[in-house]
């Protein structure tokens, strides 16, 4: 099940209800099974914290990916996304908010299908894969 709670900030308005099950229909083509999945909103001090606190990195992150998963082919996660981060990387990258939104949600769930970009190689394939991901995204999402 794919849940969407606010922590310190409110749900952003750029979601919809279309948005659990694109996001189930990706885990899916990667032939994965949805357990739960929790996306949580926060502030950027709040996720800085987590980073301090789980990760020992001092620096402030869109998005922090736990992942709770038990087996290989079941997904399960608590995500961690900074509406500010996505608000200042829209802007950066001349996008909407709407789409950079849509990108850090399935940016974590490729991390937890075995994505990574810590190499500039493998940043690239992770952008390759977003870019896939959000083509899948149904009419609603995409004419927003």
């Amino acid at each position: 099940m794919i849940h969407f709670q606010a922590v310190d900030v409110s749900l952003p308005e750029a979601l919809h209800e279309a948005h659990s099950d694109w996001i189930r229909r990706i885990i899916k083509h990667f032939k994965r099974k949805t357990g739960e999945v929790f996306f949580l909103f926060c502030s950027d001090s709040y996720l800085h914290r987590i980073n301090l606190d789980f990760l020992n990195h001092d620096t402030f992150t869109d998005i922090i990916t736990f992942d709770l998963s038990e087996k290989e082919d079941y997904i399960q996660s608590e995500i961690y996304i900074s509406l500010e981060r996505v608000s200042e990387n829209a802007e950066i990258q001349k996008d909407t908010i709407q789409n950079e939104l849509d990108r850090v949600l399935c940016h974590g769930i490729l991390h937890l299908i075995g994505y990574k970009d810590e190499t500039s190689e493998e940043k690239s394939e992770m952008r390759k894969m977003e870019e896939f991901c959000l083509s899948m995204r149904p009419d609603i999402l995409k004419n927003r």
